[in-house]
């Protein structure tokens, strides 16, 4: 997680940990979010953090289309003004979206950009790295904060209702995700790899903050032989059919000398299948075992119901940041493809239950290794996302390459290396997922692009390049339909939501928020009533 951590300075507070600030106090009317809301998104709602449980980042939404997508403007745009990217995935209940920066929330009217109420909890404690968002359920919002605290607040008007403790700050911990509702389930995970900790997910009771279970990714620190670390820091998938949530863990530490951790080091660098209600691991797959790059596996574990190889099949897919591309009968967590959708070299092979073989060569040594991916990765954090009309799943790529290091005098704590980025790019990638090979590939230029990627039904593939402009490609063949410049990257994955007859896209790109439609009269054009028979 090293670059993601070096990418913010925590601005000087001088207010006290816990005061709360709430500016232009307005109360709401009405704000509820059940759970038959929650399995079926209506099109005016996005209550999830990937919109819904199954992570494909794909609306029904047909009003912006191939063909008249050159129309879109810039309906309204919101300023944070706020140091801190917008890393946060908005959620739209009952026409207002709800949205985040470490420390603060934000509720807006999603018709207008009209600020509704703003919540502020200053914190110094804990790495200010970025925040994803906020969970919904019911009438109460669900917000973690840098210093690892769970707060449930008023979606009418942001006052508090309680506040629990997930983990200890003071031992290296943080929190940035946006936590997953399941029944009466808020699950969420943990942040931090500078220290020897162990990883979990923790459930709480959504009304009244307790703890209902915790499953630990990785033994406590100090076992024999053991490792630390499985961070669980980005939100996970769900699966109402089989009662199983999906959740990606991180790496292993210490993070690059694996000396003191021989073997697979499970369940870092992993996709597991655990029950909801009690926390027990039904299944996992080591996508990195032994991993020594920091390549976690956090990206979003997404869930396809469709044939593969001529069966139907209930399956989980995922474009890890190690640099291969998974997958997975979700029943059973056995591998059906493992493919590179990349440049890689520090594998030897796939073993018999489709795992990548590192090789012990391209470990971190004294005199360096040369390594693609590099400790970025692949893919990261941003979301893919996966069209069901074409078979692809479209992914925020990095082709890229590092120089890892590793001597005895970095010890066995933390970081415990060093490794230098040589070269990278970023590229739209389209894999098609009966056979893992590109379809086709956009490129955005040196460097890469922290946008993730929304498709819709119309054949729209929405994200960002790296020099801030908002992209609107063919989901077909890639090629570019429409683009806009905001003046600052997107970090975030954009959203999409329709309202009074009015599709909008949804990008936060620097500390904006841009609310994007077409004009008015086309909308309401396209979405006249269509004559009956008489």
């Amino acid at each position: 997680m090293k670059l993601l951590k070096n990418t913010l300075t925590i601005a000087a507070l001088s207010m006290s940990a816990f005061a709360v600030l709430a500016t232009a106090p307005y109360k709401l009317d009405a704000q509820n979010l059940d759970n038959a809301q929650i399995l079926h998104p209506a099109p005016d709602t996005w209550p999830l953090y990937h919109g819904d449980y199954s992570g494909r980042r794909h609306v029904h939404l047909k009003q912006i289309t191939p063909q008249n997508v050159g129309n879109l403007s810039l309906a309204w745009a919101f300023q944070t003004n706020q140091a801190a990217s917008i890393k946060s995935s908005p959620l739209l209940v009952d026409g207002v979206l709800y949205f985040t920066v470490p420390d603060n929330i934000w509720a807006v009217d999603a018709r207008s950009g009209h600020m509704l109420w703003h919540y502020n909890k200053p914190t110094t404690q804990g790495d200010h790295i970025g925040q994803r968002g906020v969970a919904m359920y019911k009438g109460w919002l669900y917000f973690v904060t840098p210093d690892c605290h769970l707060i449930s607040l008023n979606a009418k008007d942001g006052t508090v209702r309680w506040n629990q403790l997930i983990a200890d700050v003071s031992k290296g911990y943080w929190t940035t995700m946006s936590p997953l509702v399941v029944g009466n389930h808020v699950i969420v995970g943990v942040s931090g790899d500078f220290d020897n900790l162990n990883g979990y997910l923790r459930s709480f009771d959504p009304e009244t903050g307790s703890t209902q279970w915790q499953w630990d990714s990785t033994p406590p620190a100090g076992t024999p032989n053991m490792t630390t670390g499985g961070m669980t820091w980005m939100t996970g998938t769900y699966d109402p059919d089989l009662n199983l949530i999906y959740w990606g863990t991180g790496n292993p530490t210490p993070v690059l000398n694996g000396k003191s951790r021989p073997g697979d080091d499970p369940w870092t660098c992993s996709i597991v299948a655990l029950n909801p209600d009690t926390g027990k691991l039904v299944w996992g797959f080591q996508v990195s075992p032994h991993d020594t790059h920091d390549w976690d596996a956090v990206e979003t574990p997404v869930l396809v119901d469709a044939n593969f190889q001529g069966k139907p099949r209930k399956l989980l897919m995922q474009a890890s940041r190690n640099g291969y591309f998974f997958v997975l009968d979700r029943i059973s967590g056995k591998s059906l493809l493992t493919l590179p959708y990349g440049p890689t070299n520090w594998a030897t092979g796939i073993d018999k239950d489709g795992r990548p073989i590192p090789n012990p060569d391209k470990e971190p040594a004294p005199d360096g290794r040369i390594i693609a991916p590099d400790e970025g990765g692949l893919t990261n954090y941003r979301a893919p996302s996966f069209d069901p009309k074409t078979g692809l799943f479209i992914v925020d790529a990095h082709p890229s390459w590092s120089l890892y290091f590793a001597k005895a005098a970095d010890g066995n704590y933390g970081w415990a290396g060093a490794d230098y980025g040589v070269w990278g790019k970023g590229v739209i990638e389209a894999i098609d997922y009966q056979t893992g090979k590109i379809r086709w590939s956009h490129e955005l230029g040196d460097g890469g692009s922290g946008a993730g990627v929304m498709t819709t039904d119309s054949g729209l593939t929405i994200t960002g390049d790296g020099a801030g402009n908002v992209l609107a490609l063919d989901t077909s063949n890639g090629k570019t339909l429409w683009h806009a410049g905001t003046g600052s990257g997107m970090q975030s994955s954009p959203i999409s939501y329709e309202l009074d007859g009015r599709q909008y896209i949804m990008t936060g790109n620097g500390g904006v928020l841009f609310a994007w439609a077409l004009p008015e009269s086309a909308a309401s054009t396209k979405h006249a009533a269509p004559p009956t028979d008489k």
